[in-house]
């Protein structure tokens, strides 16, 4: 049995999915069963690799999105009966782009060494955390942002809807549907738990934009500018209905108040505080 399911998730970009997977079988085979959703795409354009297809009038029409992709992914394994065979699942957007070489194999083994780990994300490139991690290579953070998770399952089973799961439901807040804020509530959700959030710097992973910027049609989605002020309207209404928050300052505020509790109940792991 393998320890990790990496879940995929594509629409109409079946040469960006297909690249990505293959990267995965050539460097993280030994880790890892593969699973590509199919979040509405054409029937013409699924991955080579296509596990299932979300074909659903709402879907092909609007899609899934990241949220909604991930907990269709992961109650499709649970109907399978699939899902505790796993200790972790690794959550991709196909415009993940990962360096050369095995990524699996060191989150792996920190979740391993660091058993309150829950949430786990490589570092990018271009984020500004990258510089608190220089000496200390994995640290605990209440923000992460979310193209590439790598979740416990224990974690996921303290949190997840277990009444009639749906991709909806299931981990992420479906309602939420382009998923402004829904790192603040994943996090928050481990926290409270007694599990950590942590970015490491021994794997880099990075997000190709450029795919939103150049393809928007084909991936029938609102060019970039629309996305970003869709993103942010309708997640900052999300936020407010749900939370009564007025912002995301308010939201990652609520973040860390459980994220210093942590380390109050967990002194031993003060090392990896930010």
């Amino acid at each position: 049995m393998k320890p990790v399911a990496t879940i995929i998730l594509n629409r109409n970009l079946p040469e960006v999915t297909d690249r990505l997977y293959e990267h995965l079988v050539q460097h993280d085979s030994d880790l890892t069963d593969i699973f590509v959703v199919e979040a509405g795409s054409d029937p013409e354009k699924l991955s080579r690799y296509a596990t299932w297809h979300a074909n659903t009038p709402d879907v092909m029409q609007n899609g899934l999105r990241y949220g909604r992709g991930m907990n269709y992914g992961l109650v499709q394994l649970l109907k399978e009966r699939r899902f505790e065979q796993y200790g972790a699942f690794f959550l991709l957007s196909n415009d993940t782009e990962l360096k050369a070489g095995p990524t699996l194999a060191p989150l792996v083994r920190i979740l391993s060494e660091q058993p309150r780990i829950g949430i786990l994300s490589p570092c990018s490139e271009r984020w500004g955390e990258r510089l608190l991690l220089r000496q200390e290579t994995t640290k605990y953070f209440w923000f992460i942002h979310n193209n590439a998770y790598l979740l416990r399952r224990q974690f996921i089973e303290s949190i997840c809807e277990t009444e009639a799961p749906n991709e909806m439901n299931f981990l992420f807040d479906g309602s939420n549907f382009r998923g402004y804020g829904s790192e603040h509530e994943l996090i928050a959700k481990a926290y409270a738990n007694d599990w950590a959030a942590a970015i490491t710097a021994e794997v880099w992973a990075g997000e190709n934009e450029s795919y939103l910027l150049d393809r928007a049609d084909e991936i029938k989605t609102e060019g970039y500018e629309e996305n970003i002020r869709l993103y942010v309207a309708e997640g900052r209404k999300w936020m407010r209905r749900k939370y009564g928050f007025p912002s995301q300052w308010s939201m990652q505020q609520y973040v860390k108040g459980f994220y210093d509790k942590f380390f109050e109940f967990h002194p031993e792991y003060a090392r990896y505080k930010v």
